[in-house]
């Protein structure tokens, strides 16, 4: 699979990032582990090596899950994973209540003291059964603590050889900024969809001008671009996808309504929707990788072969006709 530079730094990634929320169980309902195991595996002999992950996805089992699956394999994968996303600590900016995997209630907290990252990264290194990190993002930004001591901790872990590049996660143009003063950045890892495309007015030219590579996470807005998702879908309990704004009855159909306009497209070419939605994704200015999730070996071949074709020029033109058209209540 391609890879692609992130700016100037050196470091590239495959166009498809394994995207590991999904395979954490968090806020998706559960997953099961073997499945997701033999998923990564899968995603990695079809040239899908780089894998993002989080401490938050699963309370550490999503990076437990992609220790096991790249055992043997770390050479041939690049591993992403965050800190500042803390639920066993009362330090820093509350964030929201939620229950963890075994149903216990727990505050997610923004924090990115110097200590606590020095902690993560240790916890990250455990879990992942590595030595070092290959792009390690701050998951949220924490107003609580200055940027410079954050970033002076990345920097102290980057020359220890614990990590080798810094990337940011969700940072507007403002965050940027500061953060740019005491570190270089390779990346910021945000969401962007066909339905949330808010970064293409100040974000995406912002990160072109500073060479910083644009990470596009949730390309298939949680599932709901695929045309699965339809009236009275069953969702699994904690599944948490039932209570955002794409997912309630009304954008559902007004989302079906345009998914349809778009699909003799994808039938004219033999793929799905899911695979013309990414590789519309990855033709967007600035993106240099979508993160696409997944919980079983299959849904990770459907998902690698968005990168086996291009949409033209006319493709593009018509989907970006019919998405111009389409409101959603949000």
């Amino acid at each position: 699979m391609e890879k692609k530079q992130l700016g100037t730094s050196g470091f590239y990634l495959t166009r498809l990032t394994f995207g590991a929320w999904a395979i954490g169980g968090w806020l998706w309902g559960g997953a099961d582990k073997d499945l997701a195991i033999k998923a990564i595996q899968k995603a990695i002999d079809l040239g899908m090596t780089s894998i993002d992950t989080a401490p938050a996805y699963g309370f550490g089992q999503s990076e437990e899950l992609i220790g096991e699956a790249v055992r043997g394999k770390r050479d041939q994968v690049q591993l992403l994973t965050k800190y500042g996303l803390r639920w066993d600590t009362k330090k820093g900016v509350f964030f929201f209540d939620s229950k963890d995997n075994q149903g216990k209630a727990v505050a997610m907290h923004r924090y990115a003291g110097r200590e606590s990252i020095i902690h993560e990264c240790e916890q990250s290194l455990k879990r992942l059964k590595t030595d070092y990190i290959d792009l390690y993002q701050i998951h949220w930004h924490d107003k609580s603590t200055p940027a410079q001591e954050t970033m002076e901790a990345i920097r102290s872990l980057i020359n220890s050889g614990k990590v080798r590049h810094a990337g940011v996660c969700n940072y507007n143009t403002e965050q940027l900024d500061e953060a740019l003063k005491h570190i270089a950045l390779c990346s910021d890892q945000v969401p962007y969809s066909m339905v949330k495309r808010d970064i293409e007015s100040e974000l995406v030219p912002y990160c072109i001008k500073q060479n910083i590579g644009i990470l596009a996470y949730s390309p298939l807005q949680r599932g709901i671009l695929t045309g699965k998702v339809t009236q009275g879908y069953n969702f699994n309990a904690g599944d948490s996808r039932v209570d955002t704004p794409y997912y309630q009855p009304e954008n559902i159909s007004r989302i079906n309504r345009f998914l349809a306009t778009i699909k003799p497209i994808a039938d004219d070419r033999g793929i799905t929707l899911s695979q013309l939605v990414i590789n519309w994704t990855l033709q967007q200015p600035g993106i240099a990788s979508a993160l696409v999730g997944a919980r079983s070996p299959e849904q990770v071949e459907e998902n690698a072969k968005a990168v086996d074709f291009m949409l033209t020029d006319e493709e593009l033109k018509s989907i970006n006709h019919h998405l111009n058209h389409l409101e959603l209540v949000l």
